[in-house]
């Protein structure tokens, strides 16, 4: 599956277009966490534990978006963003959206 966020594919022709896809998932904080990032915060820095749990939520949803355009048989997803927003006071959706085409 070629998956980028340009609107092209070099060598490759865009024959159909099958619909937007996307994937997400909701990550909430824990106390643990918080409590390292409060002290993090005092010092300064990089609070790691917030960086993976960024990073592992960004993989899950893009597995979900690619697995939604291999349901589609697309051959490529193109245009792909992400996107995060607050769901409620300590959880936020981390969303990975794009085109999924067929290609010649």
């Amino acid at each position: 599956m070629i998956v980028t966020t340009g609107n092209e594919i070099p060598g490759k022709k865009v024959v159909k277009i099958l619909e937007v896809v996307r994937g997400s998932t909701v990550r909430a904080r824990n106390i643990g966490r918080d409590i390292g990032a409060g002290f993090k915060n005092l010092i300064g820095g990089e609070i790691k534990t917030y960086t993976e749990m960024t990073a592992q939520a960004r993989d899950e949803a893009f597995n979900r978006m690619v697995n939604e355009a291999i349901n589609l048989k697309a051959d490529a997803i193109i245009g792909v963003r992400f996107m995060t927003s607050m769901v409620m006071q300590g959880a936020s959706e981390m969303l990975a959206y794009g085109t999924a085409v067929k290609l010649k």
